[in-house]
This record gives structure tokens, C-alpha cells and sequence, in this order.
């Protein structure tokens, strides 16, 4: 954990394996608050694979995403970053980040975490300003739900 992060912590009520198959095999259905639909362009669960999303909102809003896996411990972790393009690229981001995902067993429950980690305080803010508790609040409920159905 650093000064930096951003995170919301829940117990979802669902079997570590149905989060996780929820996470990494159907997250177009739960990656953004609805209204808010997901398109997964690419999701490599590699170190240095591609992960990539449009966004897209009622208004016809739409937010292109590019990010590289940094870390994958099947069934515990998924880490990326948007600072970073596939190959090893960097990119500018307004908003970047290294975005940790956690999960551990707990009974018939999955214990989930989702972190966001900002380079400063400024960013974290910025983060938290545009709504981070309760937008990626909302994802976790979506993410169980799908988890639910899976189960």
C-alpha cells in the first residue's frame, strides 16, 4: 500500500473461482457502472500482455483505454497499468495508474480488493474527485453478480 492509493475492499458472495472466472473471462459485463457499456479489446493476462477497453456511455461518450498486465498470480492477483502501451511503450495518461486486483478465499465468500496507485497526491485526489469510491464501488456489485451467475 502507498500514500497514494485508492481502494475499495469487499466480500462477495460468491466462490473464489466463479470472482475470478467473472473477472477474467466476462469482464465486458461488469468493468464499468451501468449505464456505461464495456467493449474488451484485448485482455492478455501475461506480464507485459495487452489490456485494452472502449468505454462507452448513453450520451454516445466513448474512452478508449490501453494498459499492460504487469503481474499475474492465477486465483490471487492481476496487476496493470495504463502508464505504459504494449511493448514496453510509454504513454502519457492524465490519469495514471497501477491498478491492483486481489482476491483470497474466504468459506464459500471471495475476499476482493481493488486498489488504484497513484504516482502523487495530486492524481489520487483528481482519482477520488471523479468519483473513484463509488464507480468502482459499483463495478465490484456488477463483478459479484456475474460471479453469482457463475457459481
Amino acid at each position: 500500500m502507498t500514500g497514494h492509493e485508492l481502494a475499495i475492499e469487499r466480500r462477495i458472495a460468491a466462490p473464489l473461482a466463479a470472482v475470478w472466472s467473472a473477472w477474467t473471462g466476462h469482464l465486458a459485463e461488469w468493468w464499468c457502472p451501468v449505464p456505461w457499456r464495456t467493449e474488451l479489446l484485448a485482455l492478455d493476462l501475461v506480464p507485459g500482455g495487452r489490456f485494452a477497453t472502449t468505454m462507452r456511455g448513453p450520451g454516445g461518450e466513448e474512452m478508449t483505454g490501453e494498459s499492460v498486465i504487469l503481474d499475474v498470480v492465477p486465483h490471487e492477483r492481476i496487476v496493470f497499468t495504463n502508464a505504459i502501451a504494449p511493448g514496453w511503450q510509454p504513454q502519457v495518461q492524465q490519469l495514471a495508474f497501477v491498478g491492483v486486483f486481489t482476491f483470497a478465499a474466504d468459506g464459500d465468500h471471495t475476499l476482493y480488493r481493488a486498489a488504484a496507485r497513484h504516482w502523487d497526491a495530486d492524481t489520487a485526489r483528481m482519482h477520488a474527485d471523479m468519483g473513484f469510491e463509488g464507480g468502482w464501488g459499483a463495478v465490484a456489485q456488477q463483478l459479484e453478480a456475474v460471479a453469482q451467475r457463475l457459481a
